[in-house]
């Protein structure tokens, strides 16, 4: 069995480099970090307690250190270094221990005369489908510093989309949650104390009164069941999304809600144009690019139209064609697409409708959030004021009376 080793090296100028290495033995370590050119100053198996504990959660790659990755990588290759020395480099620096662990296994695979494509594509949790194709195409070509640079854009500015609609959504989410667990406080805790008073008083209660303590007493004695229930509601809903027909469904209904339906279509129509663009300006194929936007489009409806127009494409049509026969893609992005592919310049067309989409879902992120704000304070303020009112309006008749 394998065992991790902690190295200390010199390389051929003299830079002092540390790192793990996984071999058989300290012996064959050292032959191996010897034929690599380096001087072993330092080689020690580490011991269990060494070892760093691996949680499932930790272990994925984020978006934003293969951002990191790609820029650094597209550096050095463009400073002449070599493939196993960018890798050696990258895996010191990174300070995500996932990718660290993968640029360790990749750089092994190089060394053992793999293409870097195919050591990358062992690892499909940490470099996706398009950043495989892309280094591939780059490969290919003799470009691979100029790829790299083009998946760091492409994962900063989708990053970028995807941080502002957080940022929009953080304050409103907040809100709700607030306003939420205060009602629940009022309704589970406050509203019993009033229950004695309310009998004593005899009579007819307000119907708003009425209500509110039905409310109360349902919670209070069906949370047992009200808790489970909800639990079960969205663990079964979770697992309905996972299945083909369940995802298509749901995905439909995204696309249809009011408002928000309009944001995730722009937002689909720009993440698939961008990757489109992006992998046809690298070189890839173009019945390649569409395999690989229909797997990463994050919208089985538009992942459906673009398998649909896969498939006719094939047969000889244009790419405008069959976008056009389906209601995902607006009439406008179907027309700058047929101009793309008539002029010959359809990636620089599909990076254009990306920027246009991009700002598109900025501003009406900006709108909505300038909407949602006031309307959350407005809700907030009708529940929380409307189950006050419900608990003070006995006491206010008993007042009208006395008088």
């Amino acid at each position: 069995m394998a065992s991790t080793f902690a190295y200390k090296v010199k390389d051929s100028k003299g830079n002092l480099l540390k790192g793990q290495i996984e071999g058989d033995g300290v012996t064959m370590v050292a032959t191996k970090l010897r034929q690599m050119g380096y001087v072993v100053i330092e080689l020690k198996e580490k011991s269990l307690a060494q070892k760093e504990i691996n949680l499932p959660f930790s272990n994925r790659v984020k978006s934003k250190d293969l951002t990191i990755f790609s820029r650094q990588f597209a550096t050095m290759i463009n400073a002449g270094l070599s493939l196993t020395r960018c890798l050696n480099i990258l895996a010191e620096q990174t300070e995500s221990k996932a990718l660290k662990k993968v640029i360790a296994s990749v750089l092994e695979d190089v060394e053992r005369g793999k293409a870097l494509s195919d050591a990358m594509a062992k690892h499909p949790t940490a470099f996706p489908s398009i950043f495989i194709n892309l280094v591939r195409a780059g490969e290919t070509g003799g470009v691979l510093d100029v790829v790299l640079m083009r998946v760091a854009d492409h994962f900063e500015k989708e990053a970028s989309i995807k941080s502002k609609i957080k940022s929009a959504m953080a304050y409103p989410s907040a809100m709700f949650t607030f306003s939420m667990a205060i009602t629940f406080v009022l309704i589970t805790f406050i509203v019993p104390l009033f229950v004695a008073m309310f009998e004593n008083m005899g009579g007819n209660l307000p119907l708003p009164t009425k209500v509110l303590l039905t409310l109360s007493n349902f919670i209070r004695s069906s949370w047992f069941i009200i808790i489970p229930a909800v639990v079960a509601a969205i663990y079964f809903l979770r697992v309905y999304s996972k299945t083909e027909k369940g995802r298509e469904n749901i995905d439909n209904l995204k696309l249809h809600l009011p408002v928000a339906g309009v944001l995730v279509r722009k937002m689909s129509i720009s993440r698939f144009t961008r990757t489109f663009g992006t992998l046809l300006s690298s070189g890839v194929p173009i019945l390649v690019a569409l395999d690989i936007v229909a797997e990463s489009s994050g919208n089985a409806i538009v992942s459906a139209a673009v398998k649909r127009t896969r498939i006719s494409i094939k047969e000889g049509e244009t790419i405008a064609k069959p976008l056009a026969a389906d209601n995902v893609f607006p009439p406008m992005v179907v027309q700058m697409i047929a101009i793309g592919e008539e002029t010959g310049a359809l990636d620089s067309m599909l990076s254009k409708i990306a920027d246009f989409y991009d700002e598109e879902v900025s501003n009406m992120v900006d709108a909505l959030t300038s909407i949602i704000e006031p309307l959350m304070i407005i809700i907030m303020g009708l529940i929380i004021g409307g189950i006050i009112v419900a608990l003070y309006m006995p006491m206010f008749q008993i007042i009208t009376l006395i008088k």
